[in-house]
């Protein structure tokens, strides 16, 4: 579990094909990973299998690689980190699982002073109706609120702060990005449109 806090921004500095899937060496400041601690990675969760000084290593798997942006990544590239809550960590932003849903595209970038407002278009299949204004969104594991909620996607505000401790701040028009939904928010809408009461 996380918060969409981002703790610090990564690089991929090596990148292995595998038979199945790939292995990403990610260069970092984190001191005592273990073998098996799940860290998110642009908001998705994978496991540390090979820890050292300033680095570590994961395995992407075939589902990782079709739902989220791990398929077209390259080295060199940022990427947000967020270890994992433990118990009795604040929770400053919103619950986050690392469970990628869809991928958002970049429609439009709009500079207001030193915020951007910046709306997302959602693939035809993405669940919109998980979606409400002033809601939660994680965005390449950045917890962010929803400004509005459009027939095509959304819109949401990055302030200064964001756009100098992520990679939001790299976003361009047709940038994509992993697209977490509130997790609240599918149990309420799945719980009924199921008849169960909330």
């Amino acid at each position: 579990m996380f918060t969409g806090l981002v703790q610090q921004v990564g690089v991929i500095v090596a990148l292995e094909l595998t038979p199945t899937g790939r292995r990403l060496t990610l260069q970092s400041t984190f001191e005592d990973i273990v073998i098996g601690e799940s860290i998110a990675i642009d908001g998705v969760c994978l496991t540390a299998i090979e820890p050292a000084a300033g680095r570590f290593v994961v395995e992407v798997s075939p589902e990782t690689l079709a739902v989220t942006t791990f398929g077209q990544c390259a080295v060199g590239a940022q990427v947000n980190l967020e270890r994992s809550l433990r118990v009795g960590d604040r929770l400053g932003g919103h619950f986050v699982t690392g469970h990628v849903d869809t991928q958002a595209t970049v429609g439009q970038i709009e500079h207001q002073a030193a915020f951007w407002l910046v709306r997302f278009v959602c693939p035809a299949e993405a669940r919109l109706d998980y979606l409400v204004a002033k809601g939660s969104i994680a965005l390449n594991g950045v917890s962010l609120t929803l400004n509005t909620v459009t027939a095509e996607g959304f819109t949401v505000m990055l302030i200064p702060h964001t756009l100098e401790q992520t990679n939001l701040a790299k976003l361009v028009v047709g940038a994509r990005v992993n697209l977490e939904y509130d997790m609240l928010a599918k149990l309420v809408v799945n719980a009924t449109q199921r008849g169960v009461s909330v």
